[in-house]
């Protein structure tokens, strides 16, 4: 292969920080790594997003222990990918939430995704030996639920299908602080390959219409006061946009997936070539936009084969 497959060649390992973007708000980031959310309440806490592994999330819960010794209650998971959930077994929480959605496409997806991500990220399973096995939530809702952490109400809501079908975001409403998941992302590439493009946007203005004056995103730095905000969802919007307009050109025209590539390469590289897991999510976004633009709703699996057999096709 021309270049080292996804981002097994990303080996370096990425500062943390740990924000506060809220009263008993926090974002733990890592320089476009998976980012997790913490939501401190009365008498307990909320993590949104649980890392690749037990040892990474143990990461997340020393952080939590520099601000507060209250007790993790809850997890949630915005989706189902094997980066964000299979480390949740480290919080030993009362509660794993995820949508009905994104149990199902556990169910449907869930070992071949785990297969897949740690073949092409290698680096963000550290501990991976620690994995009990696939998440499964103890907790499931559809469309929307709250959860009180003493008088904090949380709102965990589907306001679209963006990143995943299964997508959820996470409100706090007394701080107006949302937590995004990878429906919006900060100076890092979308990850694509399972989205819904033509959903996107107007999922991106629901998250607009909340006015939030915080966000945690997926990946990137947190986001606080509203001009970060709205440059954040400006971006995610052009990063969206810029892939699948041009896929979608191609395929209407009866172009090739690597005709797509090209015209996607032509629109998104002056852009967007220095963010975060750039190179990595490239491919797999053409081959979902290409996908999507000629018909196909539901995004196919991704199998470890199926990865390597797309990587190939496209690199020159």
């Amino acid at each position: 292969m021309a270049k080292a497959f996804a981002s097994q060649g990303d080996t370096s390992e990425k500062e943390i920080s740990f924000t506060e973007i809220g009263e008993g708000l926090f974002a733990f980031t890592a320089e476009g790594d998976p980012n997790s959310g913490v939501i401190i309440g009365d008498d307990s806490v909320m993590i949104v997003e649980a890392q690749a592994t037990p040892r990474l999330a143990n990461k997340v819960i020393d952080c939590v222990r520099s601000v507060t010794d209250k007790p993790i209650t809850h997890v949630v998971m915005t989706h189902y990918h094997a980066v964000r959930v299979l480390g949740a077994s480290a919080f030993d929480a009362q509660q794993v939430i995820m949508s009905d959605k994104a149990r199902a496409m556990v169910v449907e997806r869930g070992q071949e995704d785990w297969d897949s991500e740690f073949q092409r990220f290698p680096r963000l399973f550290e501990g991976h030996e620690s994995i009990p096995g696939l998440t499964w939530p103890t907790t499931t809702f559809n469309d929307q639920m709250t959860v009180y952490l003493g008088n904090r109400k949380v709102e965990i809501k589907q306001i679209g299908r963006a990143h995943t079908a299964g997508d959820s975001v996470i409100w706090v409403p007394d701080a107006q602080c949302m937590f995004t998941g990878d429906i919006v992302e900060d100076r890092s590439a979308c990850y694509c390959g399972d989205g819904h493009f033509e959903d996107w946007g107007g999922t991106l203005d629901a998250v607009k219409a909340y006015d939030p004056q915080s966000i945690a995103p997926g990946r990137g730095a947190a986001l606080i006061g509203r001009e970060a905000v709205e440059s954040a969802i400006a971006s995610t919007r052009d990063f969206v946009e810029s892939t699948y307009l041009p896929a979608k050109q191609v395929a209407a025209r009866g172009g090739s997936l690597k005709d797509a590539w090209d015209a996607v390469r032509e629109a998104c590289d002056p852009k967007f070539k220095d963010y975060a897991i750039y190179e990595h999510c490239l491919p797999f976004n053409v081959s979902r936009a290409y996908d999507e633009a000629r018909g196909i709703d539901t995004p196919r699996i991704w199998t470890a084969e199926r990865d390597v057999a797309m990587w190939e096709a496209l690199q020159d």
